[in-house]
């Protein structure tokens, strides 16, 4: 569908009253800074931080895809985070850093509903993808016995797949409420990439529907998939205590070192960002929140990875000599 931009004109439909229309064919990103000075700088961090972030994430797929030693349910569920990662910070941080040399900080209006749509798919995947490793390593360490028949190959496709189409689906239907919805002619969005919560303050229509799926799916995402990560570990650390050897809780604890950091990182962020009072709610506040984990948490993921794990720090060393 072709959308042209036309300044409001007053029309009427079948008898109806005289209304204000706006097409709208693209928005203004107000990008994070408004200071000129700062635009290069803050170009050259960005910059950095998305291309370690690419090179790491692509490594850690490439890495545990072609070395047979990281053949595991365990680094299956991290090639995957691995991809999510980059998916949703690709999805923004391209865009952003153009915004940041250009003379315009605007993006077409739907490339902002892709990315929208992207963004969603990409971030809810990440949650439930990081609850699905968590149950990973519950059966690892509390039934290892038993682990390659529980963990089969069909048993992580569906922990993955799952969360993929849910995913999908909640963003499909966000992403459709708010673009068929009627903007009010304003184009600004107060952020630096498409999200939900500043498109919403463009809309002339009730918003009362689409906060309330927001509400109710970002609050239905972050608790159900909290709670699976913490009955399992604390399942975990039951079954850890009960050990003997202090070199098997040891290992025990290394191999859960690395995603519980990964958690903590990302829902205490997560739980800044959407659990907070609405009296001391802002939009710079989120912009922090959203840099960080847009661009900060999917650098950090792979370097967490790689620096806590033997199997990865080893694959990673002969990956180099070759």
């Amino acid at each position: 569908m072709t959308l042209v931009m036309v300044v409001p004109t007053a029309i009427s439909l079948n008898g109806l009253d005289e209304q204000n229309l706006t097409v709208l064919t693209e928005f203004i990103l107000m990008g994070i800074t408004d200071h000129p000075e700062l635009q290069a700088l803050f170009f050259g961090l960005f910059l950095i931080i998305y291309t370690v972030s690419v090179v790491g994430n692509l490594g850690m797929i490439i890495l545990t895809k072609v070395d047979s030693r990281l053949q595991t349910p365990m680094y299956f569920f991290l090639r995957h985070l691995a991809f999510i990662d980059l998916g949703y910070s690709s999805a923004v941080a391209p865009k952003m850093l153009v915004n940041f040399v250009a003379d315009q900080n605007t993006i077409p209006y739907n490339w902002c509903a892709t990315q929208l749509a992207f963004f969603i798919l990409f971030i809810i995947s990440e949650l439930f993808n990081l609850s699905a490793m968590a149950y990973d390593r519950y059966v690892a360490i509390c039934n290892p016995l038993l682990y390659t028949i529980v963990m089969s190959q069909r048993v992580c496709w569906g922990l993955i797949t799952i969360p993929y189409v849910y995913s999908a689906c909640l963003s499909l239907i966000i992403t459709i409420k708010i673009f068929m919805a009627s903007f009010c002619g304003h184009n600004v969005i107060r952020h630096f990439y498409c999200d939900s919560l500043p498109l919403l303050t463009l809309l002339c229509s009730s918003t009362r529907d689409i906060e309330l799926i927001i509400l109710i799916f970002s609050a239905f995402n972050l608790i159900s998939s909290l709670l699976i990560v913490l009955v399992s570990y604390i399942l975990i650390l039951m079954a850890i205590l009960r050990m003997n050897s202090a070199e098997g809780r040891h290992k025990a604890f290394s191999t859960c070192g690395s995603h519980l950091t990964v958690v903590v990182v990302l829902y205490v962020t997560l739980f800044f960002m959407y659990v907070q009072p609405k009296s001391s709610h802002s939009f710079d506040t989120d912009k922090i929140a959203s840099i960080f984990y847009t661009l900060i948490i999917p650098m950090l993921n792979p370097m967490i990875y790689s620096l806590r794990n033997k199997e990865v720090k080893e694959a990673t060393q002969v990956a180099l000599d070759r």
